[in-house]
């Protein structure tokens, strides 16, 4: 790894977010080898998400706080490694969560590979009923049955279904895909000025940039990962986070308790009359939404992005989505396993005899910096210019950055080179507890991974741990 990996990776998130180029040389690195190992290069777009992440948050903490010069950036590889798997650092009560139910797995098909995903349980009732297998139906069975379908056949009946399953594809047959081709025309970060409200600046930090989104009010409707990363991080940086949850879907409480750090977490039926008035009055004095659910599932509450912008003007609404939200699999769900099995990724880590996988679910973990990082930069952008901002990622384009291994393996120009300086002193990542701490919660004893967000005077940890999921009053704190 060189040092013009370091520039070209950081630079294509920074710039993706709308960063002044001119800040990079605010940034430095440390390499550790071994981190995050893989035939792609995963180590590389970890560290440029969280990079520019990070400088995202010490440029708004700069700004809020009056100050000559951005906060100094520096981006630890063992952090960030660290925090890329924190779901399989997390203990509750010395207890390891099971993050991957029995029947989302690699399938042997009649003519090649499939993947399900189906943690939730209506996940899996729709695979079986896919399948017309009953509910107790365990993994021979499965086994069995698949064994004698084709791959691609699996996927549209399951899909058709409601379930989640998705055919293994090599990187040359996903280049020639309709969905891949309209995600690669799409860019990294898609950033879209909405209205003419007025200014809308956030209240002085009076010279302390530590926590860059103090006082911002950040609705939470997101499930699974790279939503709650997101949020995860803007409530470290101080953020008030309240996660919005529908009661009709269950949660995994252990996923919870991984992405719950900092945030408080309340339930609301957006059917009832009642419960979307509540909505409705958090929403009008919400800064920012941050939006994962399938595309369209939410705009028959009218929250879509240009309803939501309508109702509060000069909002930042944030959408995340597996496959884009355009193209033919533009409605479909999705999660990094599936994304990967179709983007190629897994056959690119595996073998001839069997599929593999990243080392990390770095599709959800690395659009959830980057989401992060996209919200501070529109913080920082609304200030000066007004106006709404929307903001689309999506799992699959992150996949095709790093599949293309666009500017994490590019060259850069010598002036470039020069807009980043590294630290080599590093020694090889071996062992994760100098990045995992332990904290008292309401649901246990928690080891989990601290935050890889990290600039001079930045904070270290969340100031509140996460407590039981729904259980919040539905109001601002």
């Amino acid at each position: 790894m060189t040092d013009t990996d370091d520039v070209d990776g950081i630079k294509v998130a920074w710039t993706a977010m709308g960063g002044d180029p001119a800040l990079l040389s605010r940034v430095s690195t440390v390499a550790r080898a071994g981190a995050l190992q893989a035939r792609l290069p995963v180590r590389e777009l970890a560290r440029a998400c969280v990079g520019a992440c990070a400088l995202a948050a010490a440029e708004l903490g700069a700004q809020r706080a009056g100050l000559p010069e951005v906060p100094g950036v520096r981006v630890d590889d063992g952090a960030v490694a660290t925090a890329f798997v924190s779901e399989r650092h997390l203990l509750i009560d010395g207890r390891a969560p099971v993050n991957f139910a029995p029947l989302s797995r690699f399938w042997r098909t009649a003519d090649g590979w499939v993947r399900t995903h189906a943690n939730y349980p209506h996940h899996r009732a729709r695979l079986l009923g896919a399948l017309e297998l009953p509910e107790d139906a365990g993994v021979e069975t499965v086994a069995d049955v698949l064994a004698e379908r084709s791959a691609l056949e699996v996927e549209r009946t399951v899909y058709g279904a409601g379930g989640l399953a998705v055919a293994l594809r090599t990187a040359e047959e996903w280049a020639a895909h309709q969905q891949r081709a309209a995600v690669a025309a799409r860019p990294l970060v898609e950033r879209e000025q909405i209205g003419t409200a007025r200014a809308r600046v956030l209240p002085s930090l009076d010279g302390d940039p530590s926590l860059p989104a103090a006082g911002v009010r950040v609705l939470d409707l997101t499930r699974v990962i790279a939503g709650p990363v997101a949020t995860r991080t803007l409530a470290l940086l101080g953020a008030d986070v309240l996660r919005v949850d529908t009661p009709r879907l269950p949660e995994d409480p252990d996923a919870h308790a991984d992405t719950g750090f900092g945030k408080r977490s309340t339930r609301l039926d957006l059917g009832l009359a009642a419960d979307r008035r509540t909505f409705g009055e958090l929403l009008e004095r919400a800064d920012v939404v941050v939006t994962g659910y399938r595309p369209g599932v939410l705009d028959r509450f009218g929250l879509s992005a240009g309803a939501l912008l309508d109702r509060r003007p000069g909002l930042v609404v944030a959408q995340l989505s597996a496959w884009g939200g355009y193209g033919p699999w533009g409605e479909r769900r999705g999660f990094d396993s599936l994304v990967q099995v179709a983007t190629g990724i897994a056959a690119t880590e595996g073998t001839p005899e069997r599929p593999g996988a990243l080392p990390a679910q770095a599709l959800d973990h690395g659009t959830g910096y980057l989401l992060a990082g996209a919200v501070l930069r529109a913080l920082t952008e609304r200030s000066e210019r007004g106006g709404g901002i929307a903001l689309r990622l999506a799992l699959a384009r992150t996949a095709g950055w790093l599949i293309a291994g666009e500017g994490v393996r590019a060259r850069a120009t010598a002036r470039e080179r020069g807009a980043l300086t590294r630290d080599d002193s590093g020694t090889a990542y071996t062992r994760p507890d100098a990045w995992l701490a332990e904290t008292d919660s309401a649901i246990g004893r928690l080891r989990h991974a601290l935050s890889p967000v990290s600039f001079t005077g930045g904070p270290s940890n969340w100031t509140r741990p996460p407590g039981r999921w729904g259980t919040d009053p539905a109001r601002w704190a």
